[in-house]
């Protein structure tokens, strides 16, 4: 076997390796496959892999359109709901979701591919640029959304077929979030983000606004004041440190900017990977940057994960499909120090752990793993500095059932909220039932007084 060169390179594979690795991890089905899959659905009443759905898409209904030869009305069944349809299609946990609580799995063991079922549809009506909603009458309401990620997006969607004018401020050059700099690139591929962010906004009625920050260019309450609603999408942006020895060495990287790095390239042979590397972490971000990183040419690829395969936050699913591509799997290991040799990294020292009284505790056994590149995949963190007066919880936003904050006329939703579970799909129902309540609170509010005789 051919030695990959030592040390963080670009360029180690061919460019027709790197299209090969990096093409679509599940092709759209075709025609026929898609009516077969498409049978294989019982149509259940009060279907429990609706209720699984964060956004309660009606899955027997658009399901059955698909049998019927409707891919286009079925799109219009998931959009209703879920206007990100065609990207939850593709990164949604389903295996965890609507095709865990499939009935299928009862008899079969193998569920109704609702997620490909639904990006068939969604796919079907973007392709033939089919637009399903018109705005209202405009309100002569004006709301900002802070975050151009799923919840906001989400949220301005339905604000302007309310007949809201929105505007979005992101600090980021692309809208999307998470979808656009944080997802694997073999799962969303052909620019589809973009696509799916020119299709949200050509409802009309939503301005976007790049390179704004909240707390940088404006404040909160800059937006209370010019504005008659806020909605705040924003997002993790902080990233968890490891707090051990040689943690800003060359070759220790952020996970999530390894990711973004690897999703804006042009040319995925101009991203740099070490030769041996090692991923701190066990949920998607892990799992994404691990495989990724195998995918372009590194030699020996290990997630360190410092509880059981039982706590890992990625689905089983995602750890097969890790270890599918070579990537090994270490649990019950936790980092103690980074280890150098000519000021770059040489290996990561790591200590074995259990749990005692239910407590994660070092047992006092370390081990050391080579490596020339870490990835640290440990967890994000929100950025609550620019929130003034908003009360947190648990250091996120806190809110009631429809997302509205503590201030007056601000809601939140996505990450950024207590109680959230960092999904796109979830994301999306947030900002979804945010703007409906935007919208019930301005329109309320609008409304003349009607005289008592």
């Amino acid at each position: 076997m051919e030695r990959l060169e030592t040390g963080i390179h670009a360029g180690r594979l061919s460019s027709a390796e790197y299209e090969a690795n990096f093409s679509d991890l599940h092709p759209r089905l075709d025609n026929h496959e898609a009516l077969v899959a498409a049978d294989r659905c019982y149509f259940c009443y009060d279907a429990p892999c609706m209720t699984a759905c964060p956004t309660s898409i009606d899955i027997p209904l658009f399901i059955r359109q698909i049998s019927t030869g409707n891919p286009i009305g079925s799109a219009k069944t998931i959009f209703d709901q879920n206007i990100l349809g065609g990207m939850c299609a593709r990164v949604c946990p389903t295996e965890e979701l609507c095709e865990q609580a499939c009935v299928r799995n009862t008899a079969e063991e193998r569920p109704v591919e609702i997620g490909r079922l639904q990006r068939y549809a969604t796919d079907a009506a973007m392709a033939a640029d089919k637009q399903f909603y018109q705005r209202a009458e405009p309100t002569g309401k004006k709301i900002a959304v802070v975050g151009a990620g799923p919840a906001g997006l989400a949220a301005a969607h339905r604000l302007a077929v309310k007949g809201n004018d929105v505007v979005i401020y992101d600090a980021k050059p692309k809208s999307g979030g998470l979808n656009e700099y944080g997802i694997a690139t073999y799962k969303t591929v052909d620019n589809f983000a973009q696509m799916e962010v020119d299709y949200v906004l050509s409802i009309g009625g939503i301005e976007v606004k790049h390179g704004e920050q909240l707390g940088r260019d404006f404040s909160l309450a800059d937006l209370q004041g010019q504005y008659d609603a806020v909605f705040l999408g924003l997002g993790l942006a902080g990233v968890n440190a490891l707090r051990v020895d040689n943690e800003n060495l060359p070759g220790v990287d952020d996970a999530v900017d390894f990711i973004a790095a690897l999703r804006q390239a042009d040319d995925k042979g101009n991203i740099a990977v070490g030769r041996r590397v090692v991923v701190l972490g066990g949920g998607m971000t892990a799992i994404d940057a691990a495989v990724q990183a195998k995918l372009l040419g590194a030699e020996e690829v290990t997630i360190c994960y410092r509880r059981g395969k039982e706590h890992m936050n990625a689905s089983e699913y995602e750890q097969d499909l890790a270890t599918s591509k070579g990537v090994i799997i270490r649990h019950w290991l936790a980092p103690k120090s980074i280890l150098s040799q000519d000021g770059k990294v040489a290996a990561i020292e790591v200590e074995y752990t259990a749990l005692v009284d239910g407590r994660l505790t070092g047992t006092g056994e370390t081990g050391v793993i080579t490596a020339d590149h870490i990835l640290k995949a440990i967890g994000q963190t929100f950025e609550a500095s620019s929130l003034g007066a908003l009360r947190m919880e648990s250091g996120r936003i806190a809110v009631d059932a429809e997302g509205h904050t503590s201030l007056d006329r601000v809601w939140a939703g996505g990450d950024c909220v207590f109680g959230g579970d960092d999904l796109t799909v979830s994301a999306v129902a947030h900002g979804r039932d945010a703007a409906e309540s935007i919208h019930r609170a301005l329109t309320a509010a609008a409304a003349p007084a009607v005289a008592v005789a």
